[in-house]
């Protein structure tokens, strides 16, 4: 089966590429340039399957994209690129996800394309990351095991790693979303009102001082997961880091595409899901794994995968809506990412 990449010649797109062939899946390399289409297909062992087209021409995507049956979106910033790059995934008749962790273009899917692509036959489903992707579907584990939340705490520690090109340049376009902190859910609606800062303990029992950030979570969760009020932060560190002045365009183009394997190998995450159910019950899932670039390769593709194996209802879908939650946390072990459910620490 074949499935489009665009932005395969970027650096989340090379991984993405080489977690296709590891898997036995023919890509077909999409993008702007030609010559570095074909220098991605011979860095990841591939037969130069390449199509040249750029978002300021959908019919051109739509025509690059017509060999496959499902596209892959590597290329951001995503509120910008994204748009035409679904649009073409339709109009080909392909299912769609990405690798967006932007709070507004996730938001943007979820709530404007849904009839588009119920009308073309087809599902997208944005926010195939680890960072996403994983809070979604352990959001809907504890609402199926607790029932109705009324309240879900996510906190995101990051430790070590770097930032490809491609992610401050989403930085760069997404800083008064960043600044600004994104929207919350409260009493059953988004809410552009900040939670109040809090200390969450760590499974080590350590305390981790946490930050507002927009997390694309927080637009996802509440469509499949039955939850009153929803507080999504990262690590006040992180966010310090991710929301410094960032280099300026000129001098992004000169930095490495992106950490090298021996950062990414170093890097570890952990995010934590806190639960209260309207029962009273309470509960926590703590997510581990290591990598955050090369596990958004994994769940990126394992989406695409089973979006073409088992198609869900066609329209645009959150994680959770479209996959079997458990199923696929559990494949993810062999991976490197692990979650458990215990009682939860106080926040």
């Amino acid at each position: 089966m074949a499935v489009a990449v665009f932005g395969a010649s970027g650096y989340q797109g090379g991984l993405v590429l080489a977690e296709l062939r590891r898997r036995g899946l023919r890509p077909l390399l999409v993008g702007r340039s030609a010559a570095r289409l074909r220098e991605a297909a011979r860095r990841a062992d591939l037969p130069e399957t390449v199509r040249v087209a750029d978002t300021a021409d959908e019919e051109a995507l739509a025509h690059a994209f017509a060999d496959a049956r499902a596209v892959i979106d590597c290329a951001g910033p995503f509120a910008r690129l994204g748009p035409p790059v679904l649009r073409a995934a339709l109009a080909a008749g392909c299912h769609y996800t990405d690798t967006s962790g932007e709070q507004r273009h996730v938001r943007w899917v979820l709530d404007a394309m849904d009839d588009a692509a119920r009308r073309a036959g087809v599902t997208a489903v944005p926010a195939a990351t680890d960072g996403c992707l994983l809070p979604d579907l352990a959001a809907r584990l504890l609402s199926d095991r607790l029932g109705p939340l009324d309240s879900l705490f996510i906190t995101h520690v990051v430790e070590g790693g770097t930032s490809s090109r491609g992610s401050l340049r989403s930085l760069v376009e997404g800083m008064d979303d960043i600044r600004s902190g994104g929207v919350s859910y409260r009493d059953g609606a988004w809410t552009e009102a900040a939670p109040e800062p809090a200390e969450v303990l760590l499974p080590d029992g350590a305390a981790v001082r946490t930050a507002r950030f927009p997390l694309p979570e927080v637009v996802t969760i509440p469509r499949a997961t039955p939850v009153r009020n929803l507080t999504a932060v990262v690590d006040a560190d992180l966010r310090s880091r991710l929301s410094a002045a960032p280099p300026p365009a000129e001098s992004i183009a000169a930095l490495p595409d992106g950490p090298d394997p021996g950062a990414r190998a170093a890097q570890r995450f952990t995010y934590l899901l806190d639960a209260l159910a309207t029962s009273g019950a309470r509960a926590r899932v703590t997510l581990r794994g290591r990598d955050t670039y090369g596990t958004t390769a994994v769940t990126a593709v394992e989406t695409a995968v089973r979006l073409l194996a088992a198609p869900p209802l066609p329209g645009a879908l959150t994680a959770s809506q479209a996959l079997r939650p458990g199923s696929f946390l559990a494949s993810l072990s062999a991976h490197g990412v692990d979650h458990a459910v215990s009682a939860p620490a106080p926040v």
